[in-house]
């Protein structure tokens, strides 16, 4: 019944022993779910009637990392590795003071009182592995409609859908990500409530909402996410940036497609599952400094501009990556992907060393996907793309990154005094080499004793050969 992997086989193996031990235990949430949809779950998580502290007596390694909510990790060694199995008491739920968790949690008997505290109707579904019907859908038991909301591609909140996100105000970008992930429509009554309590998102922890958005923008159904992100009135509270992008005109001309938003929005349909985060947040925020750049045509003749969009982009692009707590390395390729996005109409016209040196771009294959999407999502022109792609695959490493030739000690020996302009004598010998106008420590020297001579009254050195 459950696909053979060593997560299936660690929480069959729990289940087993709390049945075994007289206790009610099935498999719920999320891999339900998965499971009827015919995707295969990434993870197991038991429901069960034993209290927390059976399940920590129960089992040899055990973690009780959500104890007091009755959440207990049970450790399974399968096929010498580790596995994790997510084991929860049956609770009823009391109120929940902070939009996140409740306050307090009350332990039931039943599975059926259990469901009802949980988020949304196709979440709230139990599945019995160990029946002897190998029929998957005869072995669920469904207290709260979820089969019918499957069936039906409808995302509803189980219940009151006010409580529902009134209990934990995350559950609201759920929703979108749920709907987007599993091309469901939103119940019309969940959707009012979301949009009665949106602004309540505001409550929630930044890394929580940074997590959420990152899944948007990460599962492969980016562009109908941040569609409902609008519609339920999430993103304006969540990203006012990104609401601003919208009704933002563009010259036809570069962009027939329409406005920013909806230029923004043809990026994100060309994110794939699993993309890199950074080119991800980057492909959403290219744009972002277009609103407040925005300049109309001057005359008949001019067309709409927006000088210095890309400066300013970062530079907002930098106090959102702030305020959702990224981590400084995702922080600075998100906006070096931005900075650089429009470099490319001018690599065919770049010097080999500047060519060069842009290609050293940390992660240069995400910025040349961000063109490529930028392109498929405006007018479709990709020359300067497939330039900078076949120049860029055409080099070996030692071409972009070649060993210099020559160094400080170099210098030194050339009877220079260490100082600020070592750095400029550096530079001009790498100039030169990756120019392939200097090829040899020698020529490079050469080149820095015509550019840079020594003050009058010192003489030059023979160059060493030690170092040739």
């Amino acid at each position: 019944m459950l696909p053979a992997t060593p997560q299936s086989a660690a929480a069959l193996h729990v289940l087993r022993t709390l049945r075994e031990r007289g206790y009610a235990a099935w498999l719920a949430g999320g891999c339900v779910r998965d499971l009827l949809l015919g995707h295969a779950p990434k993870d197991y998580d038991v429901a069960t009637s034993a209290p927390p502290a059976i399940v920590l007596d129960l089992f040899p390694r055990t973690f009780a990392v959500g104890a007091h909510f009755g959440v207990v990790l049970v450790s399974d060694d399968i096929d010498g590795q580790p596995v994790l199995t997510e084991v929860a008491t049956f609770r009823a739920d009391g109120a929940y003071s902070d939009g996140r968790r409740p306050d307090a949690v009350q332990y039931t008997l039943t599975a059926e009182e259990d469901v009802q505290r949980r988020d949304f109707t196709i979440n709230g579904l139990l599945l019995d592995p160990l029946a002897s019907n190998p029929d998957l859908r005869s072995a669920v038991f469904d207290h709260v409609g979820g089969l019918a909301d499957l069936d039906a591609g409808i995302l509803r909140a189980i219940g009151d859908p006010a409580l529902r996100f009134a209990e934990d105000h995350l559950r609201m970008l759920r929703a979108v990500r749920f709907a987007a992930r599993f091309g469901f429509a939103i119940h019309p009554a969940t959707q009012a409530a979301i949009r009665a309590q949106a602004a309540k998102i505001t409550l929630v922890s930044r890394e929580r909402i940074r997590d959420e958005l990152t899944r948007m923008l990460t599962e492969g159904h980016a562009h109908r996410a941040f569609e409902l992100l609008d519609s339920t009135g999430l993103l304006v509270h969540v990203l006012p940036e990104v609401a601003r992008l919208q009704g933002v005109a563009q010259p036809p001309s570069y962009h027939p497609e329409g406005d920013v938003w909806i230029h923004t929005l043809l990026l994100l349909a060309q994110l794939a599952p699993g993309c890199a985060v950074t080119l991800a947040w980057a492909a959403l925020l290219h744009d972002i400094g277009k609103p407040a750049t925005f300049t109309p045509p001057a005359n008949p003749s001019d067309r709409i501009r927006f000088n210095g969009h890309v400066e300013v982009g970062v530079s907002i692009a930098a106090q959102i990556a702030a305020r959702l707590r990224f981590s400084n390395d995702d922080t600075a390729q998100i906006l070096a992907l931005i900075e650089n996005h429009m470099r490319f109409a001018d690599t065919p016209r770049m010097k080999p060393s500047t060519l060069k040196r842009f290609f050293r771009l940390d992660r240069f294959e995400e910025h040349l996907a961000l063109h490529r999407m930028d392109c498929l999502g405006s007018k479709g022109y990709l020359d300067h793309w497939q330039f900078a792609h076949d120049r860029f695959h055409a080099m070996a490493p030692n071409e972009v990154r070649p060993q210099p030739l020559i160094t400080g000690r170099d210098l030194i020996e050339l009877g220079y005094r260490p100082g600020a302009q070592f750095k400029a004598m550096l530079h001009a010998a790498e100039e030169a080499q990756l120019e392939g106008t200097a090829t040899t420590r020698e020529q490079a020297l050469a080149l820095i004793q015509a550019r840079f001579p020594l003050p009058s009254g010192e003489a030059p050195k023979e160059p060493s050969k030690e170092n040739a």
